[in-house]
């Protein structure tokens, strides 16, 4: 893949996923409300393959991490005919109640896409923790290496963003279109604690995203990301755990 990743967010997860970037070899150009200048510490950490620009600036493929409550901020006419990977999850004591996600008469991809309707959505890089995210990323070929789900509407972008999990360190597990997203929202088996394992009783609730950050990996195969996503069951939207490991 010889293409640049722009960030709209530059939060744990596009940090992480920026890391991963710059390691494999990838152009990043990184983007957030407060500027250019509120990023020069994280570009002067990743070096001379990032650079900091406005959300407005071109990418090839360009990662959406901000809170969902921000998504009609996503400016659209710049993304226009991109493909946008949305990392974006619904947590309704941070981004207020959602009607339409409460009910489940749309995923939160869903919800982004009709905003971005001239974008091309693909759900991705969602579900893990960004700790996790970056401490089990492996090469091709790793028996220890982990899948993530995707999902999108548009074959031809899923095909592409493939790619991307691949040169970062994952295997990729399709799980079906933008409707079918939930099966790895928060809620779900796949997510977070499939790659953390199971919290234990004497962690207090204030203490379970330290716990989280310091705890060893858990590998996840893409044969277990795909019996995961495939036997959920779709209950109520949101969360329960802190956000601020994804943000």
């Amino acid at each position: 893949m010889n293409k640049t990743l722009g960030f709209i967010g530059s939060g744990n997860v596009s940090g992480t996923l920026a890391r991963l970037a710059v390691a494999a070899g990838l152009d990043v150009v990184l983007s957030n409300s407060g500027g250019p200048e509120s990023l020069a510490d994280l570009v002067a950490e990743l070096g001379p393959r990032a650079r900091a620009a406005t959300p407005a600036e071109a990418a090839d493929l360009v990662v959406v991490s901000i809170p969902l409550g921000a998504y009609e901020k996503i400016p659209a006419e710049p993304l226009a005919g991109k493909i946008v990977i949305d990392t974006l999850n619904y947590y309704p004591e941070r981004d207020g109640r959602v009607a339409e996600l409460d009910a489940n008469e749309l995923t939160t991809s869903e919800l982004v896409q009709r905003h971005l309707a001239d974008s091309r959505v693909v759900k991705a890089a969602s579900n893990i923790v960004s700790s996790q995210l970056f401490s089990l990323a492996r090469p091709s070929g790793a028996p220890d290496r982990s899948a993530m789900p995707i999902a999108g509407d548009d074959a031809a972008a899923k095909a592409e963003v493939v790619e991307l999990p691949d040169i970062l360190g994952y295997d990729v597990v399709d799980i079906g279109t933008l409707a079918d997203s939930w099966r790895s929202e928060p809620g779900t088996p796949v997510y977070g604690k499939a790659y953390y394992g199971e919290v234990p009783k004497d962690v207090s609730l204030d203490k379970t995203m330290e716990w989280i950050f310091q705890t060893p990996d858990v590998p996840v195969p893409a044969d277990r990301v795909r019996e995961l996503t495939a036997t959920v069951v779709r209950g109520t939207a949101g969360g329960r755990l802190s956000v601020d490991a994804w943000i």
